[in-house]
C-alpha cells in the first residue's frame, strides 16, 4: 500500500500530478468530472494521495507527483497548443523528445493554430497557474504583420479597446514598426499581460485589418531569440523567473531586435 501524504486540497493534487492548472481543475469539478471514492468532487475538497480514488473524466489520477520540468518552444503554424483534439492531430506536444511523451505537458499560455512563437508547456501545475492568472501580470510580446497598412492614428484604439460579443478586446501597448512618411505600418508590437482565446485576431479583424502572420516573440523579460524553429529549451530557474520579470521599457532594444528576427 503507498504511503499517503497528508491531505491536500484536490485543485492542488490534481496540479502536482499533471493533470491541468488549478484553474482548470476547477473548471473540471464544477463541471462533475472530478471523483473522489465514487463521489463527486467539490471545488476546495481535500484528498489524501495514495488514499483516496480519484479519477478525472473517468480516467485514474496517478499517485505520484511528475518531475517539474518546464521548455520553452518554438512554435511553428499548424500545429495546435492541446493534449487531445481530434480535429487535429498535430500537437506541439511533437516537438518534444519522445522520452518526455510518458509525461502530461500543458502549455502556460495558448497560441491558436495559425500563430508562431514562444509557447511554455510544463508538467507544473503551479507553475502554469501562476503564468496564467491575469493577478500576476505576465506580460507577452507579439509581432503583428497586417494585409494593409495600418494607421498611427489608430493606434489608441486598440489601446482603449472594443466590445466584441459582450467582452473588451485590448491591449497594453501598440506601436507601430518601421513606420512610412504616411505615418502607417502594416507590422507592429503588441504586449498585453492578459488574453482571451484569438484577442489579438478578433481586435484587428473588427477594425477592418486582417492578420498576416502573428509571432510571440517574448514572455517576460524571457525572449524566444535563440530557440530555432521547432525546436525547444528546457528552462532553469533562473529563466523561469524571468518569465515573470517586467521587460524592459517600451521601445527599447529587445522589441527592435527580435520583430524582425525570421526563422
Amino acid at each position: 500500500m503507498p504511503v499517503a501524504d497528508a491531505a491536500i486540497r484536490i485543485q492542488k493534487h490534481l496540479a502536482d500530478s499533471g493533470v491541468c492548472s488549478r484553474r482548470a481543475a476547477e473548471a473540471l469539478i464544477v463541471q462533475g468530472e472530478v471523483w473522489v471514492n465514487g463521489h463527486a468532487a467539490t471545488p476546495g475538497q481535500k484528498v489524501t494521495p495514495g488514499l483516496d480514488k480519484i479519477t478525472v473524466s473517468g480516467k485514474p489520477v496517478r499517485v505520484a507527483a511528475q518531475p517539474k520540468l518546464t521548455f520553452a518552444l518554438h512554435k511553428p503554424r499548424g500545429l495546435v497548443c492541446s493534449n487531445d483534439d481530434p480535429h487535429n492531430p498535430d500537437t506541439i506536444f511533437d516537438l518534444l523528445p519522445r522520452d518526455l511523451a510518458k509525461l502530461r505537458f500543458f502549455c502556460a499560455g495558448r497560441l491558436d493554430k495559425d500563430s508562431e512563437g514562444l509557447v511554455i508547456i510544463t508538467t507544473d501545475g503551479e507553475l502554469a497557474n501562476r503564468l496564467m492568472h491575469p493577478r500576476h501580470r505576465v506580460v507577452k510580446r507579439y509581432f503583428v504583420e497586417l494585409e494593409q497598412p495600418f494607421p498611427s492614428a489608430r493606434v489608441p484604439l486598440l489601446l482603449k479597446g472594443i466590445v466584441f460579443e459582450g467582452e473588451r478586446l485590448r491591449v497594453e501597448h501598440a506601436a507601430l514598426v518601421n513606420p512610412g512618411v504616411a505615418r502607417q505600418s502594416a507590422r507592429l508590437d503588441v504586449h498585453m499581460h492578459h488574453g482571451k482565446k484569438r484577442e489579438i485576431r478578433l481586435l484587428f479583424t473588427t477594425l477592418g485589418y486582417f492578420v498576416k502572420r502573428l509571432r510571440r516573440y517574448q514572455i517576460g523579460s524571457f525572449p524566444l531569440r535563440g530557440i530555432p524553429l521547432r525546436a525547444g529549451k528546457q528552462l532553469s530557474t533562473k529563466e523561469i523567473a524571468a518569465l515573470f520579470h517586467l521587460p524592459p521599457a517600451h521601445g527599447g532594444p529587445v522589441r527592435r531586435t527580435v520583430v524582425h528576427e525570421d526563422n
